[in-house]
């Protein structure tokens, strides 16, 4: 593999660990402002009738794990083939 090709690889593996990093913490600001809204609301059946759809957090968080280990494996055999070809 050429200098060139492990570059880009290395550059992948940092930008999937860069979007995991962002969905993880989108995922936190949406778990608090649900929360926050919840908290806001008398009555939990109002909260349920007006809910405005939105991604669920937890799913963005998962997905931010995954986007994260991902990266890293992608920077590592990057990392390991620069140095053994």
């Amino acid at each position: 593999m050429s200098s060139g090709e492990t570059i880009i690889l290395m550059g992948a593996g940092g930008g999937f660990i860069l979007l995991g990093i962002i969905a993880i913490l989108w995922g936190r600001y949406e778990e608090k402002r649900l929360f926050d809204a919840l908290a806001e609301k008398p009555d939990l059946r109002e909260f349920s009738l007006n809910h405005v759809d939105s991604p669920q957090p937890g799913a963005l968080r998962i997905g931010g794990w995954i986007a994260v280990a991902l990266g890293v494996l992608l920077l590592l055999v990057g990392i390991i083939l620069r140095f053994t070809t």
